[in-house]
């Protein structure tokens, strides 16, 4: 199981780390720690002295009820990172956090190598069709709603055979469009209760059926924290925990804001696997 990034293979059937870097004032666990040259250089260079493969890096924040910003201020937020990261880190392997087929295609012209799409295509009509003629690894998302409302009541009738349902038709359109890099994500979190994150989190390996490397998203979230009644800041452990569930059910990717705990994860995982 490969992904294609700038003309690397890069080989998940052993998990790798995807570091998560927010350039973004308001997000829920980082907001506004990563805002100037330094402060950027030194987080991503010890997420990548860490063991991360991939640097995510956003923009935009998704927390539930974030400020929505205009595709303008996001460019000017993003570009200039990625110009900075490519400069400093030439091997860098940079994933674009974004729901706009603009900012995609930019930012990937730019030098980043994988598009992570919150919304699964479902925010911007272009999207498909950008990342199919860009020919870059796509992270599809599952989202209810937009970041502004998903959390505000989020229902299904079958959690986890909507989610799958949902996966299997965008992937049809991807493939049709000839696009063969494409990395689910479950979206924990995104349009969600804590029972329908932990029931996903228990099934993860049902999403195996789709035959598409999946990537889990659980660091530092509420699922996590309001569960045990502490702060994001206080959820590294139940973080590594989680972590570990998601890998032996089947996760290729985790996405985390601490990656040298959940290399860790991995190695140990690894010693289990067959």
């Amino acid at each position: 199981m490969t992904i294609n990034c700038k003309g690397t293979l890069i080989d998940l059937s052993s998990p790798k780390v995807m570091g998560i870097l927010n350039i973004t004032p308001d997000s829920f666990f980082d907001g506004g720690k990563y805002k100037n040259e330094s402060d950027i250089l030194s987080q991503t260079e010890k997420m990548l002295k860490d063991g991360a493969t991939f640097i995510d890096v956003g923009a935009y924040s998704s927390r539930p009820g974030a400020k929505h910003i205009s595709e303008k201020e996001e460019l000017q937020r993003i570009v200039p990172v990625i110009n900075l990261l490519l400069k400093n880190f030439p091997e860098i392997i940079i994933s674009v956090d974004t729901f706009r087929s603009k900012v995609a295609k930019e930012t990937i012209n730019a030098g980043a190598a994988i598009v992570n799409d919150i919304s699964g295509g479902n925010m911007d009509t272009n999207m498909f069709e950008t990342v199919a003629n860009l020919q870059v690894p796509y992270i599809l998302m599952h989202m209810l709603g937009t970041p502004q409302n998903m959390q505000k009541n989020p229902v299904y009738n079958n959690v986890i055979q909507e989610i799958i349902s949902f996966f299997a038709a965008q992937i049809h359109k991807l493939h049709q469009l000839k696009l063969n890099d494409v990395i689910i994500d479950v979206g924990f979190g995104f349009g969600k209760t804590i029972d329908h994150n932990f029931e996903i989190l228990k099934d993860l390996s049902l999403f195996k059926s789709l035959d598409a490397p999946i990537l889990a998203g659980i660091s530092r979230k509420s699922m996590l924290y309001k569960t045990l009644d502490i702060t994001a800041q206080e959820a590294l452990n139940a973080t590594t925990s989680a972590n570990t569930i998601a890998l032996l059910n089947g996760a290729n990717i985790l996405r985390v804001h601490d990656v040298k705990e959940a290399i860790e994860a991995v190695k140990i995982v690894n010693k289990i696997s067959f």
